[in-house]
């Protein structure tokens, strides 16, 4: 481009923009053009080979139409990096489309087998059937042939003489007899004459009639296997030849360990052909003997039947889980657990929701174990409430609230704002996944702030409506019972939201709230039902335990005779205390319910075990060695109710370090018995009770053996005690403090006492009693006590900073003038968990 054009070329400084845009727009046509940080850069448009080698000689060729700023080199490499991506590209669809014909190649191959093999099956029995039809149609003709050639032949009549009549022939002068009279005849004779040996009649000699039932005649019969049998032999004679019979492929059960004798059984084999198998494959075994499931594989596919592998836990498999049709799925009430913090008024809300008062009876306000309401909104809604504990060794049980809720609504006392326990039920609702409403509590004390509630909350990621946020807010109070309708209006929109469905016309299934031992009624479980309806008389299995439903008592204390789904109720009829958090299950037999209660408990007590036991000889020994190092404070539990006992345990886990740690002995529910005494006095451990009392045995007993037994009702008063005497088992800490330091300016050696050290104290004082430290080089080179301490010729016990003194080491005399001595004392310092 020549200057007579008005135009200077692009990249040339001084080139004013709009010409540069101009020169952009006189090339765009049938190039892209890409944006960079401050530069627009001219790229050919994907197409052919030919068309970006044209568009490239063209760039290269007339400068006019390079973008500005680029060089040649920088377009070479652009182009050179374009077409490098092309190519990979190309490479990659070529690559995806070889993988898909792969896959599709495999398909059908698959898909081939498959029909061959289906098409082999129907041949296979068809042949089978075909074959079976033809033996029977011949077993009908040997049985025809057989029945006539039992019957006797007709005799012929010997010629008679003109005055003699013949035998049963008719008289001289009558009628000839008629067919019908002969036939008569015949079968007279024929039910006249014996059965002969061999006879059909024979055939149902072995059968046992009434009348030799009755009369005690017959004896020992044959049965109808050696009858068949019997028959079997007497048609391969006839055809003429030994047939052999058909292998009947089984398909056999493998459990993970099975005897000889019963793998024999279960392949309908010999039990000597078995063994003979096994002694072929270097195996020596008897019947009785076990083997793995992989060896009796092996035996079985040489005997060539297949394998079936199945384990214990195929016990399980009546309980698993059926999907529901959309037609059968019904509304259902949403389930609501109240979370927070300690005292931030979660019972005394939930209390004003109930209109009854819980709150009053419970030690120190604080709920103690899990409950389960319900109750109806404004609106007519059925809801369900969970009010969980607030205290921090609940935790557990609060993680188990959140997952079987629905929603949670999370308690925040207005005055008090976002506190420790407060976020673990965060956490938990997150964990859990299911939406949140918070309740902001004690909005009518005079120092209530709900929005600093609302700044905290976005600490932790919880944005309310009414700072732009999805998480419902409410403000509440549980005395005046302002706002609560507003907080059940929340929950019934949360609800309609989730669009909460069950099925009622199914098994039961729910989960275990809470479970206690009832001194009248025995084991009884707080059963929130999620799927089914439970009815009286249902069978179930919850955890390691069964049972038949006796009895269910609703929230109110009345009995009712079934539970749909979101309804808390009480079972009884349990055979064991289950844990809090196991999951109810219906089944249909009391058989299956043992089977897998008997499976679930023998796999919790494997699983105990292993986790306890030392399996190596490395193990033993470091596990002898912990043991010898660490101290441990035994203990007894027992508790009302099951959660608050599991509670107590894993607070008591807790306590401890490297030198002393807790042991729960033993941690049940009920009433301190006199088995549990005599387990403490035999450790020497103490016993506590939470919210159960001793029965008269055990307190005799306990007096008499010294036994202490304690009795709390609140959870943290029985923790801090713990910690205290556990506590005591602490050895005391020793430590040092540095008192003075000393230089070595001289030595000298001085008879009957060895080296002595001139020194002049630096630093703090040098005292007598104090432990010492000889540095050279700042390297401890030395630990002792002094021999003698003298300032001149007198023995003092101790040398102010600044003083010269004379020092000798006990039993030590390698001593350099410019050491240091670094003098110090030890201290001992109770500890405290």
């Amino acid at each position: 481009m020549s200057d007579t054009d008005g135009k200077k070329p692009l990249g040339l400084r001084g080139s004013r923009p709009g010409n540069v845009k101009q020169s952009f727009s006189h090339g765009r046509t049938k190039n892209v053009v890409v944006e960079t940080k401050r530069k627009r850069v001219v790229v050919p448009k994907p197409g052919g080979a030919a068309q970006g080698t044209a568009a490239t000689g063209a760039v290269r060729g007339d400068p006019s139409k390079r973008p500005a700023g680029i060089s040649e080199a920088e377009l070479e490499r652009r182009m050179r990096a374009l077409a490098l991506a092309r190519a990979r590209e190309a490479e990659e669809a070529e690559k995806r489309a070889a993988e898909e014909a792969a896959r599709a190649e495999e398909r059908e191959r698959r898909r081939a087998e498959i029909e061959a093999k289906e098409r082999e099956d129907r041949e296979r029995e068809e042949a089978l059937k075909a074959k079976a039809e033809e033996e029977e149609r011949k077993k009908r003709e040997a049985e025809e042939a057989a029945r006539r050639a039992a019957q006797p032949a007709p005799q012929q009549p010997a010629a008679a003489t003109p005055g003699e009549m013949p035998a049963g022939g008719p008289r001289p002068g009558s009628a000839p007899r008629k067919a019908g009279d002969r036939d008569r005849d015949a079968r007279a004779d024929k039910k006249a004459k014996p059965a002969t040996k061999g006879g059909a009649d024979n055939r149902r000699s072995g059968k046992l009639t009434l009348n030799q039932a009755l009369s005690g005649e017959g004896g020992r019969q044959r049965s109808m296997a050696q009858m068949k049998r019997k028959q079997e032999r007497a048609r391969q004679k006839a055809m003429g030849g030994h047939v052999e019979r058909e292998k009947v492929v089984r398909d056999v059960q493998l459990p993970e360990v099975i005897t000889v004798g019963e793998l024999a059984n279960r392949m309908a084999e010999r039990v000597a052909d078995v063994v003979k198998s096994l002694m072929n494959n270097g195996i020596m075994a008897t019947q009785n003997q076990s083997i793995d499931a992989d060896t009796a594989e092996l035996i079985i596919e040489d005997f060539g039947h297949r394998v079936v592998r199945v384990s214990d836990a195929d016990v399980e498999q009546v309980i698993e889980q059926v999907k529901d049709k959309p037609e059968d799925l019904q509304d259902r009430a949403p389930i609501i657990t109240v979370m927070g913090h300690v005292d931030h008024g979660k019972t005394s809300l939930l209390d004003a929701i109930r209109k009854t008062k819980v709150v009053s009876g419970e030690a120190g306000g604080i709920t103690q174990h899990i409950g389960a309401y319900q109750g109806d909104a404004a609106n007519g809604t059925r809801l369900t409430f969970l009010d969980t504990p607030g205290h921090a060794a609940f935790t557990s049980m609060r993680a188990r609230g959140a997952q079987v809720t629905d929603i949670v609504v999370l308690v925040v006392a207005a005055d008090d704002a976002v506190m420790p326990q407060t976020i673990e039920a965060l956490n938990h609702a997150k964990a859990a996944k299911v939406p949140m409403i918070v309740a902001i509590n004690k909005i009518d004390k005079y120092d209530a702030n709900p929005d600093k509630v609302r700044t905290d909350l976005l600490q932790h990621e919880v944005i309310v409506e009414k700072m732009s946020g999805d998480v419902q807010d409410v403000e509440v109070s549980a005395i005046t019972g302002k706002g609560l309708d507003q907080l059940l209006e929340a929950i019934a929109l949360q609800s309609e939201i989730l669009e909460l469905k069950a099925n009622p016309n199914r098994p039961a299934q729910g989960a275990v709230i809470e479970a206690q031992l009832d001194v009248g009624r025995g084991p009884v479980a707080t059963v929130l039902v999620q799927n089914g309806t439970l009815k009286r008389g249902d069978i179930f299995v919850v955890g390691e335990q069964w049972g038949k439903v006796r009895a269910l008592v609703d929230d109110k204390g009345e009995r009712v005779e079934e539970a749909g789904p979101s309804v808390p109720v009480e079972v009884l009829g349990l055979n064991g205390t289950p844990e809090a958090g196991d999951v109810l299950n219906v089944v249909e037999t009391e058989a299956q319910a043992r089977e897998i209660a008997e499976y679930r408990a023998n796999a919790a007590k494997e699983k105990r075990a292993a986790a306890g036991a030392a399996t190596t000889l490395e193990q033993l020994m470091a596990k002898a060695k912990e043991d010898k190092n660490v101290s441990e404070l035994p203990i007894v539990v027992k508790s009302d109710v099951q959660g608050s006992a599991e509670a107590i345990v894993q607070a008591m886990e807790k306590i401890g370090n490297d030198e002393v740690r807790v042991r729960v002995l033993h941690s049940g529910v009920g009433a301190i018995t006199e088995s549990d005494i005599g387990l403490a006095e035999a450790s020497g451990a103490p016993v506590f009770g939470f919210n159960v009392r001793a029965n008269a045995p055990a307190r005799q007993a306990a007096n008499q053996k010294g036994v202490e037994i304690r009795y709390y009702s609140v959870i943290y008063d029985l923790v801090d005690d713990v910690k205290q005497a556990a506590s005591g088992l602490l050895s005391n800490e020793i430590r040092e403090k540095f008192i003075g330091y000393a230089n070595i300016k001289e030595v000298f050696k001085v008879s009957n006492v060895g080296k002595v050290a001139g020194c002049l104290v630096t630093e703090g004082v040098a005292r007598r009693s104090a432990g010492v430290r000889l540095l050279r080089d700042n390297v401890v080179i030395h630990e002792g006590t002094l021999k003698t301490l003298k300032r001149f010729k007198d023995e003092v016990a101790e040398v102010q900073s600044g003083q010269e003194c004379g020092m000798a080491f006990e039993n030590y005399e390698d001593i350099r003038p410019g050491d240091v001595i670094e003098i110090f004392e030890r201290e001992s310092v109770e500890r405290s968990l």
